[in-house]
């Protein structure tokens, strides 16, 4: 802005009319004000102009009557609030308040650049609105001048950082007006409206009144702008409101191109409208319509582009979309077809982002869940031995995905062997006593699954007292009196695995495990003490342990005096 504020300070003692009089003449103390400010503009490296007599000039000239002066105190702000933005007093802005309320465009203008660039500051943005300043923007937003518009959705933009004033922007007439201005033929206001309507989405009952209205068919339709500012907007502001369940399905009914425009954009130049375009499907893909449209519409080749990225956010924003697309048993398959499988495995070492880790590992689980094809080729690729290497050094979180991962593959008749001669077993009767009670139930589950129908029980033998007190340590910690039900009948049914297997030499150790058959008894009895009032849901899970046990011990008893009765004829 240069030197226009002195130059306009300078031409301000009046205009020339035709009869060579200068009119209108200034009073004296705007005479001073103007002479006052002057001299600080020359100094204003070293002029606070927030306070004192700085401020006190400038409020003269934006309280005059002369239109001119003004222009001046509201360009001075503008140019001053460029480069010094800071917390300022009441003092400050009522000077700009009161200039916003002008009838010339230009003081509008310079106004609510002042007001816009102020309300950077956080506790100016609280000010602004509790003066009024909302009112008089939401007046400056219908001005038929492009520029003035611009500048007041720009402040609104800023003020709607700031939670407390959000509500009070989507209750008054500037949320109606922001969706208007959005259709705007300049790309400057149209920015600002996006970005307005944009901050109005991070809470639930602000995207509501964003819908109700009229947004979503004018946010959809700006995705094919040209300008990246406003598709990166939209997308997000798409993607936000596309969290809630009902705004989902008034998306699908508002046009049924949107999932294509979304994947159209994971093609675009721009890195962070590629990155939202994949969080708007992923959110999208919540439902299942969208996770099967998605795929129809020939999304997952540029989501695969995107995972294999060497740019953090768009491999999580990737990852964690096709993470939601695996959840539909009907593309588990295409995905694993389209190459997903192997770029996931690698994402599992991605220590960068334990979320990256999470919904890479949960995504190979999704696709291993509902076919053997699926399970034999995650295998195949090596899931396995990459989970094995790196379970005891990832996070809990990760740590929890990857047990329920193999206790999925462990479901397989046809894999079981094949993931107790790589170790598995080891690793997940470790993982039995983590301190995270998923870890723990996940990789007791995993050993439940693994233990059925297995052609050959040795990896469970040996495992029996090895590593870290082995299987009956498991079996003993999860069957103990202080455990949740929940792990209780885990153990019971683990060992009912076991005991259908027939392996003698596994069923030997379990019966003459004195802990592990005294802790099934203590169950037995429990089921056959009088009951006191339960939680009737309580009642029906514990009848089925209770039924379990009963039958477990009753075997375990057998094996026990039958291995009683053969010791006593080798004595013999």
């Amino acid at each position: 802005m240069g030197n226009s504020c002195s130059n306009c300070c300078s031409s301000c003692f009046g205009k020339r009319s035709r009869t060579g009089l200068y009119e209108p003449l200034l009073q004296d103390n705007e005479r001073e004000a103007i002479a006052e400010l002057l001299q600080y503009l020359e100094n204003r490296s070293d002029t606070n102009f927030f306070e004192g007599d700085p401020l006190q000039a400038l409020s003269t000239l934006a309280y005059s009557d002369n239109v001119d002066l003004q222009r001046s105190a509201a360009l001075a702000f503008a140019e001053i609030t460029e480069k010094d933005v800071r917390q300022v007093r009441r003092d400050t802005l009522d000077p700009i308040l009161f200039l916003l309320q002008s009838h010339d465009v230009e003081v509008q203008r310079a106004a609510s650049a002042a007001l816009g660039n102020l309300a950077v500051n956080t506790e100016n943005k609280l000010l602004i609105v509790k003066l009024g300043g909302l009112d008089q923007l939401i007046r400056q937003m219908g001005s038929p001048n492009v520029e003035v518009q611009c500048n007041a959705v720009g402040c609104i933009t800023n003020l709607a950082t700031h939670d407390e004033n959000k509500t009070k922007i989507a209750k008054s007439e500037a949320l109606r007006l922001l969706v208007d201005l959005a259709k705007s033929k300049d790309q400057r206001v149209q920015r600002n409206a996006t970005g307005a309507l944009l901050n109005m989405t991070h809470t639930q009952e602000n995207r509501q009144q964003l819908v109700n209205a009229g947004a979503i068919p004018v946010l959809i339709s700006l995705l094919s702008s040209a300008d990246a500012d406003v598709q990166y907007y939209c997308t997000t502001a798409l993607s936000n409101i596309a969290v809630d369940g009902g705004n989902r399905k008034k998306l699908a009914q508002t046009d049924s191109r949107l999932v294509q425009y979304l994947i159209a954009l994971m093609d675009t130049k721009s890195l962070k409208v590629q990155c939202q375009a994949a969080l708007a499907l992923r959110n999208l893909a919540s439902d299942e319509k969208y996770q099967l449209e998605i795929v129809r519409c020939k999304g997952l080749p540029p989501l695969l582009r995107l995972l294999k990225s060497a740019f953090l956010p768009l491999i999580l924003s990737s990852v964690a979309c096709i993470r939601n697309i695996s959840i539909h048993p009907a593309n588990e398959s295409p995905i694993i077809d389209g190459g997903f499988v192997n770029p996931l495995i690698e994402l599992l070492a991605y220590d960068d982002n334990e979320e990256i880790q999470c919904h890479a590992i949960s995504t190979l689980r999704n696709l291993a869940a509902s076919s053997e094809r699926n399970k034999r080729a995650i295998v195949e690729a090596g899931a396995v031995e990459r989970i094995k290497t790196l379970i005891n050094k990832v996070p809990p979180s990760v740590q929890t995905e990857m047990t329920a991962a193999i206790a999925v593959l462990a479901l397989s008749d046809e894999l079981k062997q094949r993931l107790l001669s790589m170790g598995v077993l080891e690793v997940l009767v470790e993982l039995t006593s983590s301190s995270n009670m998923e870890v723990e139930g996940n990789s007791a589950a995993a050993i439940g699954n693994l233990s059925s129908k297995v052609k050959d029980y040795t990896p469970f033998v040996k495992a029996w007292n090895t590593p870290s007190g082995g299987l009956e340590k498991f079996l003993i910690q999860f069957l103990s009196e202080q455990q949740d039900i929940a792990f209780q009948h885990i153990g019971v049914w683990t060992i009912e695995q076991f005991l259908d297997g027939g392996d003698e030499r596994l069923l030997n150790l379990i019966a003459e495990s004195d802990p592990i058959t005294e802790s099934v008894q203590r169950i037995v009895n429990e089921g056959q003490a009088p009951k006191v009032e339960q939680d009737e849901n309580t009642e029906d899970g514990d009848g089925d342990i209770f039924g379990l046990a009963k039958r477990v011990y009753h075997i375990l008893q057998k094996i026990r005096d039958s291995n009683k009765k053969s010791f006593q004829k080798k004595q013999r």
